[in-house]
C-alpha cells in the first residue's frame, strides 16, 4: 500500500489500473491505445534510423540505401517506420470516425476532442516533412508543390515560402530543417497525447449508449487492459503483413528514384493518408480558395462541439444521423480515390460534389438535424 501511494506509481495506478471504465465499451474504444502504441513504435524506429541518416541532398538518398543494404536489420527498421506511419494514420482515422459515430466530441469531453484534432494536425505536419527525408523524386516534388501552397497567402506568402525553404527552392537548407523538425515533433505529439489522456480521464470515458449516468463501471485492469492487448495482437499481425510481405505497396514507386530537380514526375501525389484533403484542394480552381478549403476541412473538426446541437449522442438512437454519417464516410473514401486520380474529367466533377457534401454535412446537416431532433423530443 505504501508503494502505491508514491507519486509515479499512484499516477499509473489511477490511469491504468483503478481507472473506472464503462462496462459496455467495446473494441472500437481500443483505437486510442493502438494509436499510442503506433506512436511509440515510430519514435523508437525513428531514433535508430536517425543514427544512420545524413540530412544532405547529395547523401540523403544514399544514406537510406545504406540503411537498407548495409545496416544490420536496417531494412526492418525502415519498413517498420515507413509502414508504421500508414498504420498510425489508419488507427487514428478509425479513432476519429468512432468519435464522430458516437458523438464523443460533445461536452464534457469537448476539450479532449479539440486536443485530439491538434494532435492530428501535428501528425500531418510530421508525416509530410518525414516523407521529404528519403529525397526521392516524389519527396522533392511533393515538398515543392505543398510548400508552394503557402505562397497563396496575400502579400506575405512568397516571403514565408522562402523562409520555409531556407532559400529560393527546396534544397539542402530545407532538408536540414525538415529533419530537425521531424525528429522533434513526435516528442511534442507524445507530450500533448499525455494531456489528451489526462483530460479524458478527468471526465471519464464515453460509452456506446452516449449517456454519463446509469452505466456500470469496472476497473480498467484486468478487463480492458486484456481487451486492448488482444486488439494489439491483431493489429501487429495486420502490421506485419505489410512489413514482411507488402512493404512498398503503400508508397510511391517514384520515390525509389533519387530526387532530380530537372525532371518533373508525370503525376505528383502525396501519401495515401493525405489524398482526401488533396482532393479538396484540387476541387477548387483557385489557389487561395483551394488552400482555405483544405485547411478548413481539418479545422472544421475543432468546431464540432459547438456545431453539435442535440442532446442525443450515440447514433444508435439517431437513424437519420446514422444514414448521413455513412454517406459522409463514403464521401471521404471517394475523396481519397479522387486525390490519386489525374486532374481531368470526370474526376474533377466527382471531387467537387464530394467536397460540397463534406462541408454541407458539418456546417448545415448536423445543426439542422440537431434542431429537428430537439423539436421531436420536445413534441
Amino acid at each position: 500500500m505504501r508503494l502505491i501511494k508514491r507519486p509515479a506509481i499512484s499516477i499509473i495506478n489511477n490511469h491504468l489500473i483503478d481507472y473506472p471504465t464503462p462496462i459496455n465499451i467495446h473494441y472500437a474504444w481500443s483505437f486510442g491505445f493502438l494509436a499510442s502504441m503506433s506512436l511509440i513504435i515510430q519514435i523508437l524506429t525513428g531514433i535508430f534510423l536517425a543514427m544512420h541518416y545524413t540530412p544532405h541532398i547529395d547523401l540523403a538518398f544514399a544514406s537510406v540505401e545504406h540503411v537498407m543494404r548495409n545496416v544490420n536489420y536496417g531494412w526492418l527498421l525502415r519498413y517498420i517506420h515507413s509502414n508504421g506511419a500508414s498504420m498510425f494514420f489508419i488507427v487514428v482515422y478509425l479513432h476519429i470516425f468512432r468519435g464522430l459515430y458516437f458523438s464523443s466530441y460533445t461536452k464534457p469531453r469537448h476539450w479532449v476532442w479539440v486536443i485530439g484534432v491538434i494532435i492530428f494536425l501535428l501528425m500531418i505536419i510530421t508525416a509530410f516533412i518525414g516523407y521529404v527525408l528519403p529525397w526521392g523524386q516524389m519527396s522533392l516534388w511533393g515538398a515543392t508543390v505543398i510548400t508552394n501552397l503557402v505562397s497563396a497567402i496575400p502579400v506575405i506568402g512568397d516571403s514565408i515560402v522562402t523562409w520555409l525553404w531556407g532559400g529560393f527552392s527546396v534544397d539542402n537548407a530545407t532538408l536540414n530543417r525538415f529533419f530537425s523538425l521531424h525528429y522533434l515533433l513526435p516528442f511534442v505529439i507524445a507530450a500533448i497525447s499525455l494531456v489528451h489522456i489526462a483530460i479524458l480521464h478527468q471526465d471519464g470515458s464515453g460509452n456506446p449508449l452516449g449517456i454519463d449516468s446509469n452505466v456500470d463501471k469496472v476497473s480498467m485492469f484486468p478487463y480492458f487492459i486484456y481487451k486492448d492487448f488482444l486488439g494489439l495482437v491483431f493489429f501487429m499481425v495486420f502490421f506485419s503483413l505489410f512489413v514482411y510481405f507488402f512493404p512498398n505497396i503503400l508508397g510511391h514507386s517514384d520515390n525509389y528514384i533519387e530526387a532530380n530537380p530537372m525532371i518533373t514526375p508525370s503525376h505528383i501525389v502525396p501519401e495515401w493518408y493525405f489524398l482526401p484533403f488533396y482532393a479538396i484542394l484540387r476541387s477548387i480552381p483557385h489557389k487561395l480558395g483551394g488552400v482555405i478549403a483544405m485547411v478548413s476541412a481539418i479545422l472544421i473538426l475543432i468546431l464540432l462541439p459547438w456545431i453539435h446541437s442535440t442532446e442525443l449522442r450515440s447514433s444508435r438512437f439517431r437513424p437519420a444521423y446514422k444514414f448521413l454519417y455513412w454517406i459522409m464516410v463514403g464521401c471521404c473514401l471517394t475523396l481519397g480515390w479522387i486525390g490519386g486520380m489525374p486532374v481531368e474529367e470526370p474526376f474533377i466533377f466527382i471531387g467537387q460534389v464530394a467536397s460540397i457534401y463534406y462541408f454541407t454535412y458539418f456546417l448545415i446537416l448536423l445543426p439542422l438535424l440537431g434542431k429537428l431532433e430537439r423539436f421531436l423530443l420536445e413534441f
